[in-house]
């Protein structure tokens, strides 16, 4: 099987529920003020629903990702929906939108759209990961 044959291949939904202690951490760790969110998640916390979804692609032996090569290479994010809040519910779906190869590396982008339980997309994402071939 070729890379490209693995372009739009997609994995089943990755479920994660918001919490108040969740979105708390969160603000913490990025040292923002937590009073001024409150209930409503910041906009990448999107990493953390999201990202929950990623390890089918990169666990996916069919998709080859040697970790030992492996850089981050970028993630963009777009929030078309209402904004996500503790006790929401949001299911994640990752596909495979991107592979192509160049001077000795691999890149790969894996799309996610995050929706919330009433069916309304939250979160929009592209994560690039970059593999560099082994010496």
């Amino acid at each position: 099987m070729s890379p490209s044959d693995l372009i739009g291949r997609t994995y089943p939904a990755v479920r994660y529920g918001v919490t108040r202690s969740a979105i708390d951490a969160y603000v913490a760790a990025v040292s923002e003020d937590a009073d001024v969110y409150g209930e409503i998640a910041p906009p990448m916390f999107a990493v953390l629903y999201a990202g929950a979804a990623l390890p089918a692609a990169l666990f996916d032996p069919e998709l080859g990702i040697d970790f030992s090569h492996l850089v981050h290479g970028a993630q963009a994010f777009r929030w078309p929906g209402p904004v996500v809040r503790a006790g929401d519910v949001i299911d994640t779906v990752l596909s495979v939108a991107e592979i192509r190869q160049t001077a000795g590396l691999t890149f790969y982008g894996l799309a996610t759209v995050s929706e919330n339980a009433d069916g309304e997309v939250v979160a929009e994402g592209l994560w690039t990961n970059i593999v560099r071939e082994a010496p």
